[in-house]
């Protein structure tokens, strides 16, 4: 099984080699492929993936097979932390796929977390299985880009190797999407802050160590703009001083969202994140590579619900014939399959134009927007088409329905991706 890390290496060698290879003449026509990539097999490979993707691919397959969908059926309906497999992830370095190699990382690009956030996904695992992990792989990139020596080597090392968990705080209960009209407050006092106010949303609070968290160190009334005066930090999770009370929620019982309350809750001045008021453009880096990785996941449990669905049509007998012989049940799943492709495509040339500096938010928007709709009518399908089967939840996809529908919610709605486009593609008035 390859290790991230040895992927990494191989990888940088390849391109090295490239450079200096010398490029011979085409001496014939090359073969011609076919591919399909074929919706009853369990994570099947990918013709267009380079070969560090697949790498990626199969080598997350192969922890993911240790893990079956019983796993997650009895997590799920346990509401227990999935620390095996975040174990398992953790121990060949995968936390670590974008981060800087110095601390253990392995500077991987965005289309190969996706990848790896997809497979994860798609083995079964849903939004559970991802969720554990997906903090450490883009969360901390604030740290990464604006943090400093000290506090990189304090904060990324322990998240690469598992060691620590995080969790984020932005959204407020007053505040919902309108992030700059937050309203707790940090007051500096010495070598401290003193936090008070309250978020809503936090997944993982509830086993983490650390938070990221955005809050005003100047009040909204005293700034120039709106998106000045927020500071960010990352610090202990320190329960003494903050209440951390779960939400129950419709799906993903065992990956726990919370609201937090604080008041007088002191964080070290050395836990700050870049300069004092800076937080606001500090958080929006690393958002649009966010949404590019949960649209890989959301496409991941269309794929795992096809697969269960498809399956299930070609061998649950009706009337004498396969259900799935029925255009009104093989049409859906075929159309749900079509859309799903599509969108798996375009995100990958999302994270492609990332990978390469695209800093603009067009195509995280529009994958974001596209992920969330397409993966949830495929999740509908496979319900629909296993009628009472896929209603039971043995047969799984009623799992990942429940699931699904968190990328049409978070973490911004598909109403905002398409607010973005309408204001910056078709050049429309701003509605916000």
């Amino acid at each position: 099984m390859a290790s991230c890390r040895a992927l990494a290496l191989f990888t940088s060698s390849r391109i090295r080699f490239a450079l200096y290879r010398r490029p011979w003449p085409r001496l014939s026509t090359p073969a011609r492929r076919t591919f399909v990539a074929k919706a009853t097999e369990y994570l099947p490979a990918y013709a267009d993936y380079n070969d560090s993707q697949s790498t990626v691919r199969s080598s997350i397959a192969k922890i993911c097979s240790r893990f079956p969908e019983s796993y997650w059926l009895d997590i799920d309906n346990a509401a227990r932390w999935p620390s095996q497999f975040q174990e398992a992830v953790a121990k060949d370095g995968w936390l670590g796929i974008m981060m800087p190699s110095e601390y253990g990382g392995s500077e991987l690009g965005l289309a190969e977390a996706t990848v790896m956030m997809q497979t994860i996904a798609e083995s079964g695992g849903g939004y559970t299985a991802s969720s554990c992990v997906h903090m450490n792989i883009f969360g901390l990139a604030p740290v990464v880009k604006y943090g400093n020596e000290e506090q990189r080597k304090r904060f990324l090392t322990p998240l690469i190797e598992g060691k620590e968990r995080a969790c984020f705080a932005v959204t407020e209960p007053n505040t919902g999407l309108d992030t700059l009209k937050l309203q707790s407050l940090a007051t500096r006092d010495g070598d401290h802050y003193s936090l008070k106010g309250s978020k809503i949303w936090t997944s993982t609070a509830q086993v983490a160590e650390k938070i990221l968290i955005l809050v005003r160190t100047t009040p909204l009334e005293e700034v120039k703009k709106p998106t000045e005066g927020l500071t960010l930090f990352y610090t202990d999770l320190d329960r003494s001083q903050v209440s951390v009370t779960e939400i129950k929620k419709m799906g993903r019982a065992a990956v726990d969202t919370n609201s937090l309350y604080f008041d007088g809750w002191r964080v070290p001045v050395q836990d700050r994140i870049g300069n004092e008021g800076d937080g606001f453009k500090m958080i929006m880096h690393g958002m649009n590579a966010e949404r590019i990785l949960l649209s890989g996941e959301a496409v991941g449990i269309g794929y795992a619900a096809l697969r269960h669905a498809s399956n299930y049509a070609r061998e649950r007998i009706v009337f004498g014939r396969p259900i799935g012989k029925n255009q009104a049940v093989a049409h859906p799943l075929a159309k749900a399959w079509c859309q799903l492709e599509s969108t798996r495509l375009m995100i990958m040339q999302a994270a492609k134009m990332w990978d390469e500096g695209f800093a603009t938010g067009e195509y995280a928007n529009a994958v974001k927007y596209l992920a969330g709709e397409n993966a949830f009518t495929a999740c509908e399908t496979a319900v629909c088409s296993m009628g009472g089967m896929g209603y039971a939840k043995e047969y799984h996809v009623e799992r990942f329905l429940r699931e699904v529908i968190i990328p049409r919610l978070a973490p911004v709605s598909r109403e905002m991706c398409l607010n973005y486009i309408a204001e910056k593609v078709m050049d429309q008035p701003r509605s916000y």
